[in-house]
């Protein structure tokens, strides 16, 4: 399995408005999409920082899994994503070495990716996501108008 690079870091948040404002305000990074993911009543705003983005979320739904985080341990880190070339062969990879996953096949996630969540229990509690993006090089563009 080849690692590219940590492809973004998420940050759940009960409102994003503060820290969109620090972001752009106070640190001069620019969003460079929102988009919302309806089955989530998630919102998401992604904040490119060199080749790694700032992913701030923030969720409507009370029983969904950010906010759920949010009231176990707080607002702050939520999972870590790593860009990978080929999420399947990553999968069937890591299995063999012990991990499992919160789901058995990727789904469609920010971006246009195919993501999946490893499960925390075989990862020492830390929340990791991998995430193959789309081979046309459209992550991110043009997703902002989509979610509106």
């Amino acid at each position: 399995m080849k690692i590219k690079r940590i492809e973004h870091i998420a940050i759940a948040l009960k409102n994003m408005d503060a820290v969109k404002d620090v972001l752009a305000n106070k640190l001069g990074v620019q969003m460079e999409y929102e988009e919302t993911l309806p089955a989530h009543k998630t919102t998401l705003a992604m904040y490119p920082i060199g080749e790694t983005y700032l992913e701030l979320l923030q969720s409507d739904n009370p029983d969904g899994l950010v906010n759920k985080w949010i009231a176990e341990r707080g607002e702050g880190l939520f999972h870590i994503c790593l860009e990978i070339e080929d999420i399947d062969a990553a999968m069937v990879e890591l299995k063999a070495k012990g991990i499992r996953f919160t789901s058995d096949e990727p789904r469609i996630g920010h971006g246009n990716s195919r993501i999946v969540f490893m499960d925390p229990a075989t990862t020492g509690g830390l929340v990791i996501e991998l995430a193959e993006l789309p081979k046309d090089g459209h992550h991110g563009h043009g997703h902002k108008e989509a979610a509106e």
